[in-house]
């Protein structure tokens, strides 16, 4: 049985949920007309949803399993 896990920690899903709301910020400037500054707003939230990701130490994470035989 493999004991292995691949949910992540809550900070980690809090930081991808701010990436996410940054990207579609962002998807809605460019459709809009493409509107620059609700671009730019998008951006600014995706980038600080990296830096919340890289402050929780989001790659850590990860539990690799066993290699499989």
């Amino acid at each position: 049985m493999s004991t292995g896990s691949h949910a992540g920690r809550p900070k980690s899903w809090v930081a991808v949920s701010i990436i996410f709301i940054g990207f579609v910020i962002g998807g809605v400037g460019i459709v809009m007309g493409p509107d620059w500054i609700v671009f730019g707003i998008g951006t600014a939230v995706a980038v600080i949803g990296g830096i919340i990701a890289m402050a929780v130490d989001i790659m850590t994470d990860v539990v690799v399993d066993e290699p499989r035989q």
